[in-house]
């Protein structure tokens, strides 16, 4: 199913992937993609593709934001990180900086539904428990995106990684992916 839709899903959104890199290419300076380690199925590290939605510089500003992080756990979000770019911003609210990732998904590491793969330096805070939700494949969508995207704490985001992880079916991942349409057009809870 992965290979088989996020590769359909790779062609109706090409043309919005190339229109997007042209936005951030003429607005910033900087690349079009941002990568980052994630931590993978069972805790492997990959790149991850993104848009980048941040100022080229926004890493070296990081640490002077740490006291405004308004997520608990090992996540950091901010509602309005002053790193973010104008199309950014646009770009987040309606989660298309993540369409490159169906590159990830196309070619094996990572599906269209599980939980999210988070930094490596978050997965280095994990408590040993909380590495379970690494079981299986990080997804682009999944049960804390449809249930509130960052607006969750921490806890309820890992409780809804390891319901989806033990309840998973093969109609959960069609449920799922039908809820995310209106989730991610609604633009709630997306920073």
């Amino acid at each position: 199913m992965d290979f088989t839709l996020g590769g359909i899903l790779f062609l109706i959104v090409l043309p919005a992937l190339l229109t997007i890199a042209l936005l951030i290419a003429v607005t910033s300076r900087g690349p079009v993609l941002h990568l980052a380690a994630r931590a993978g199925r069972d805790g492997r590290p990959f790149l991850l593709l993104k848009f980048r939605t941040m100022q080229q510089d926004a890493e070296q500003h990081r640490e002077g934001l740490d006291s405004s992080n308004e997520q608990d756990g090992p996540l950091f979000k901010m509602k309005n990180d002053p790193r973010v770019t104008r199309v950014g911003r646009f770009l987040r609210r309606f989660s298309l900086d993540e369409l490159p990732q169906i590159v990830h998904v196309v070619t094996g590491r990572m599906s269209l539904v599980g939980p999210r793969p988070h930094l490596l330096a978050e997965v280095a805070q994990y408590e040993n428990w909380e590495r379970a939700r690494m079981l299986v494949k990080p997804g682009l969508t999944g049960m804390w995106q449809v249930n509130g995207r960052s607006d969750l704490d921490w806890d309820t985001h890992l409780g809804l990684d390891f319901q989806y992880i033990e309840e998973w079916t093969f109609m959960l991942d069609i449920k799922l992916l039908l809820r995310t349409i209106p989730v991610v057009l609604s633009g709630n809870g997306a920073y």
